[in-house]
């Protein structure tokens, strides 16, 4: 009975304090401290360990104001509990919100002095300055603490915490990175940060910190880990490739980290570094390596890419490379596993070596070939019809883009397959249909197909005119085609035709942009800069205009090495065509030649 009566005494006081509780925190969430200060001073009277209920009730009284009472609280709180460090930064808050500054440090102070060598009492201490926001104090706790501990991990996550707050870079690198000694699974978290509160600047007291710190701890995995990452970040490819075989080598890796450096490499468009990537996986991985066939299919990609961007490139480049495809395919023979690597080979035949007939009989044999991969076989027939194109046959090709447009029609495939469609029947004159499904692949879900097909739509409803001129745009159509097929000298004759027949036709400122583009691919480049200037100059109003600004623009920047002729240009087009398609990439091409940092 007296154990009954017991426990339902204990039960019963439980109840009430939780009841109690519950409503002096409703009385001091919304602001009633007076009636919350009571309460909370009964239930810390009954509990006098709850240090809970004590700072919620000198929280009260400092928001009424009642210093007096809440010094004379603290104070005898301090005789009872003189080694309670909270107690003086408590009572340090009260006179620091009183503005008396100088008492304020010294009960600060006496905190840090009494500090011992107690890892939870550091972390006490710290987290109360912390919660004051005086990280000043906090850092002092918890360098003091890392000295007084005989053991174990320091404070470096936490003083790493604390310099970011305050803004102390070189710190925060400092400390977290001995975070990571103590404890590697730490570098996820670590490398986030450094990732939002780093700037292009940092990244050098990064390297250099890391640089030392590999010296004094080759153990530390993660440091080199880090190396690689911050090259990445101030994309410096080829010394992150460095430190990515050391890895590789070190860590007996599969090459995966080789390889997806090297696909960074190329998307960024640093092409030497990408074929490094991928020839070192073919040199220090053997074939079974599940890296070793992309590798070396990463690597002629790279290659090609590195060649035909160079714009000096010769044709016995082009015959070293085809030779190199050729190899390959031949080592590893024509089967479903070389498919991606057989159209490579053909556009490279078709599109830079004028070598049609064999494009056309590689994808040809690739397409009646079994077990392809239906994704592989459609860019095959996609690249066929353009290659049966640019030889004349309208029908075969059409025939291959709506085989394609059949297979993937709700896929983006068959969308860029009914482009293909709509473009060709553009090219042999029908435009009323051709300009009907532009308008339906204005819908489309690919930006870039939306916006060709918006374009094409524009210029046909802009240039068709009446049944008795038509003639001039068909003219410009096959011009077009003729483009496409490479007949640039054709091309260039029918477009003086039609600037000798039709003097006034608003086709002018789309033949200047034409006879631009061509001068362009012939690498004429004076030419190309006075085609472009002139439809600038002449048609401001038209919308070649933007078209031109940027082809120009770029021009300047990739090719000729003069990015303040570049910049001007697309400062111009941004903020003179604010609507154009155009306006967003020459935005961001602008601030890149500035120097700004882009994201």
């Amino acid at each position: 009975m007296r154990i009954f009566i017991c426990t339902l005494f204990l039960f019963v006081s439980v109840f009430l304090s939780a009841q109690d509780t519950r409503l002096a925190n409703q009385y001091y969430n919304t602001g009633e401290y007076e009636k919350a200060a009571e309460i909370y001073k009964q239930l810390f009277e009954k509990s006098k360990t709850n240090s809970y209920y004590f700072n919620r009730y000198i929280n009260c009284l400092l928001s009424l104001e009642l210093y007096d009472e809440s010094e004379d609280v603290i104070k005898k709180q301090l005789k009872k509990r003189p080694n309670d460090l909270h107690l003086h930064v408590t009572l340090g808050n009260m006179y620091d919100r009183m503005q008396q500054e100088d008492k304020a440090k010294a009960e600060f102070d006496k905190a840090i002095t009494k500090l011992d060598g107690n890892r939870s009492v550091v972390t006490q201490l710290g987290n109360a300055f912390i919660g004051l926001a005086k990280y000043d104090y906090a850092i002092l706790a918890y360098e003091k603490g890392t000295n007084l501990l005989t053991k174990g991990e320091s404070f470096a996550y936490n003083l790493g915490d604390l310099y970011r707050r305050s803004g102390n870079k070189e710190k925060m690198i400092k400390y977290y990175l001995l975070s990571i000694a103590e404890r590697p699974e730490r570098m996820k978290t670590v490398q986030t940060i450094f990732q939002r509160n780093l700037d292009i600047e940092d990244l050098d007291i990064l390297l250099n910190q890391l640089y030392a710190n590999v010296q004094e701890n080759p153990d530390v995995i993660e440091y080199t880990e880090l190396l690689q990452w911050s090259f990445i970040q101030k994309k410096d490819y080829k010394r992150a490739l460095r430190q990515a075989k050391a890895l590789d080598k070190r860590l007996n890796e599969t090459g995966v980290r080789i390889y997806n450096l090297g696909q960074v490499a190329s998307n960024a468009g640093d092409y030497p570094t990408a074929i490094d990537a991928f020839e070192y996986l073919l040199e220090e991985k053997d074939q079974t390596s599940p890296f070793y066939f992309e590798a070396k299919r990463e690597k002629l990609a790279n290659k090609r890419r590195l060649i035909t961007s160079n714009f000096d490139y010769t044709r016995d480049d082009l015959l070293d490379l085809e030779n190199e495809y050729k190899e390959f395919i031949d080592n590893i023979g024509f089967n479903t596993q070389s498919a991606f690597l057989v159209i490579e080979l053909a556009r490279l035949k078709a599109e830079y070596l004028d070598n049609l007939p064999e494009a056309i009989q590689l994808l040809d044999s690739l397409i009646s070939f079994e077990g392809v991969n239906k994704y592989i076989l459609a860019n095959a027939k996609l690249n066929l019809g353009d290659y049966y194109l640019m030889t004349g046959d309208i029908w075969e090709a059409s025939l291959l883009y709506s085989q394609v447009d059949k297979d993937f029609r709700e896929d983006f495939l068959g969308e860029k397959a009914r482009f293909k469609n709509a473009l060709l029947s553009y090219y042999n004159g029908d435009f009323e249909w051709s300009q009907t499904q532009f308008d339906i692949l204005k819908a489309s879900t690919s930006k870039l197909i939306s916006n060709d097909a918006i374009d094409r739509s524009v210029f046909i409803l802009d240039n068709m005119g009446t049944d008795s001129i038509v003639k001039p745009l068909e003219m410009y159509a096959e011009t077009e085609l003729l483009i496409f097929q490479n007949k640039y000298d054709e091309a260039l004759n029918k477009l003086d035709s039609i600037k000798n027949g039709y003097v006034v036709h608003p086709l002018r400122d789309d033949i200047l942009y034409l006879e631009a583009n061509i001068f362009k691919q012939r690498k004429e480049y004076d030419k190309a800069i006075i085609a472009y200037n002139a439809v600038i100059t002449l048609h401001p109003e038209e919308i070649r205009c933007d078209n031109s600004l940027f082809e120009l623009a770029e021009m300047y920047e990739v090719i000729l090495d003069q990015p303040d002729k570049a910049m001007e240009l697309y400062e111009k087009l941004f903020i003179e065509f604010s609507n154009s398609t155009y306006a967003v990439e020459a935005r961001k091409r602008f601030r890149k030649l500035r120097g700004d940092e882009i994201q």
